[in-house]
């Protein structure tokens, strides 16, 4: 007996998900995470091949309305080479009264949307009220869908970015002028960027700290995207050891983020410098920022939660549409 399904592809997904509603879905999907709602393990990693590419897959189950699913994403940081986006994914959605197959989406757009909606949730609720300097570090896409996501929780004045590599960030300037109210320009130095920053993105490939505790002012809160292997760090660990420290899933904080996990071995602080979940932040469970100068730090890791509640999102609304092909299998 055949089955059908419908198929995504990204230019499609793009269609049908804007940045401000995805926000709330996340505010949503973190709080119902931290409620102990949804059913998700630490995601399996494998490490492939001689340039220790990752894969990963990760499932999740959320009840009432019931989302059941997976996500299979890909790092293969020598994909530029070829043409290729460096993160890749795909999201598979299942019926959750049956377990048949709903859904085929392309998950690309959605990890770099979604992570960076879960960064717009943490500003909204540990960065002050008046924050308007964003320093960003990395030029690409998740440095763009920060950008498009932070707007909308914050009212940005000037906003700094800086990458390696002249070109690129030339080239994000020239591309996303367009899309503040206040100025955008580029650095020639990190410090640059972040020397007085109330906001600050740290969305990088580097396995070694990019920012140093130094460099951060009192009050700044700083969202952490990248690193996300337990051997690497991108903040300098004397930053987290100074900072009232969330993240997404202290489970899995525990074992992937490098920078918790090197900073508990080396002594720096214990388990509990983790003060909580954004989750039970946006339950009240756990207090946010208690002080004007407090610096907070969010590590964000991405959970499957995230990826299957967008992608139900979607096909909802694909559904509804008629947006993407059926096929049988």
């Amino acid at each position: 007996m055949s089955q059908s399904f419908r198929l995504l592809n990204e230019a499609e997904v793009t269609s049908l998900l804007s940045m401000g509603e995805l926000i709330g879905v996340m505010e949503s999907a973190l709080a119902r995470f931290s409620a102990g709602e949804v059913l998700q393990p630490v995601r399996t990693v494998l490490t492939v091949g001689p340039t220790r590419a990752f894969f990963g897959l990760m499932p999740a189950y959320l009840p009432d309305p019931g989302r059941l699913g997976a996500k299979l994403v890909t790092v293969f940081n020598t994909n530029e080479a070829r043409g290729l986006p460096s993160h890749l994914a795909t999201i598979v959605l299942l019926d959750a009264d049956t377990g048949a197959l709903r859904g085929l989406l392309d998950g690309r757009f959605i990890t770099e949307a979604r992570t960076a909606a879960v960064s717009a949730v943490s500003a909204r609720h540990l960065s002050r009220v008046e924050a308007s300097t964003l320093a960003i570090l990395g030029t690409g896409v998740q440095a763009r869908s920060h950008l498009e996501a932070l707007k909308e929780v914050r009212g940005l004045k000037e906003v700094r970015v800086w990458s390696p590599r002249l070109a690129s960030r030339e080239r994000f300037v020239d591309e996303m002028a367009s899309h503040v109210t206040g100025t955008l320009r580029a650095t020639r130095h990190a410090e640059q960027a972040v020397e007085g920053a109330d906001l600050i993105v740290l969305a990088t490939s580097s396995p070694t700290p990019v920012i140093e505790s130094g460099w951060v002012s009192d009050g700044a809160h700083i969202m952490s995207v990248g690193a996300c292997r337990p051997d690497q760090r991108e903040m300098d660990p004397r930053l987290v050891a100074r900072a009232e420290l969330y993240v997404d899933s202290k489970a899995a904080a525990l074992v992937e983020s490098g920078d918790v996990v090197m900073g508990i071995r080396e002594g720096r602080f214990g388990e509990s410098h983790v003060r909580g979940e954004l989750g039970e932040v946006v339950l009240r469970r756990v207090h946010a920022r208690t002080s004007h100068d407090q610096v907070t730090i969010f590590k964000s890791l991405g959970m499957a939660v995230e990826d299957v509640a967008t992608a139900g999102v979607v096909l909802d609304r694909a559904e509804e549409r008629g947006v993407g092909r059926l096929l049988e299998i």
